[in-house]
């Protein structure tokens, strides 16, 4: 936790902030070795960042007095991210370190290869979702909540909602198999459309290009999805 992201819950009627909950403060005790006297970073959700004094600490809250917060948060990547819903587990994982890179647009897609159980994981929750978006801001010290988007059809999306995506994005599409490398420092808004397991079928390629997306590939290697959504967002970026 680089960074204590403040929810408006967390502000006090003096200016100062609160926080209670055990995963923040068992982090301030055990990582941070925190003492009240201590200067921390902290930041207000969608706000701005700066240091506050530690002025109390117990096992039931944490008291902070907040001196004007003036740092902006790091800058955005200019990417929506169109991403088959992986498994549970591993869309957790994904959440966390896509939010760290500076991704704020997330659609989490249905397509043919995507178990549709995964659907009904609780990991598909609002709060499940918040969470592993607050624990990659507080990673990379940074205030803005990402959005994320359920997409349960993949016609439907394709059809309806992303021609309006790519009127003012470059769209592309990582696949293996395509003709062109991954680009790099791309600087433009970008749509990055990624597969799932065993990678987007035929018929679903063809719809994303037709609809004006650019195949690219990662390379002759074969990833899992969290590891080649970082790497293209490392190498798009």
């Amino acid at each position: 936790m680089n960074l204590i992201l403040l929810s408006p819950d967390d502000i006090t009627a003096d200016g100062g902030a609160t926080i209670r909950d055990p995963r923040r403060l068992r982090h301030l005790r055990e990582v941070h070795r925190a003492t009240p006297g201590q200067r921390l970073t902290v930041g207000i959700a969608n706000g701005a960042m700066g240091r506050a004094e530690l002025t109390a600490l117990d096992a039931d809250r944490a008291s902070f007095a907040l001196a004007p917060l003036e740092e902006a948060p790091p800058p955005a990547l200019p990417v929506h991210l169109v991403l088959a819903l992986p498994r549970p587990r591993m869309l957790a994982r994904t959440l966390e370190h896509v939010t760290a890179l500076g991704v704020k647009k997330i659609s989490l897609l249905h397509t043919r290869r995507v178990e549709k159980s995964y659907w009904q994981s609780p990991e598909l929750e609002a709060d499940r979702i918040r969470r592993h978006l607050v624990l990659g801001l507080e990673q990379a010290r940074d205030t803005v909540m990402p959005e994320v988007t359920l997409r349960r059809g993949f016609r439907p999306f394709v059809e309806d909602v992303l021609p309006d995506l790519l009127t003012h994005r470059r769209g592309l599409v990582a696949h293996p198999g395509m003709a062109m490398a991954c680009p790099r420092n791309v600087t433009r808004p970008t749509l990055l459309a990624v597969g799932p397991e065993g990678g987007f079928i035929d018929w679903e390629i063809e719809r994303l290009l037709a609809a004006g997306c650019e195949g690219m590939h990662l390379g002759p290697r074969i990833l899992r999805v969290e590891t080649a959504v970082t790497a293209l967002l490392a190498r798009l970026f």
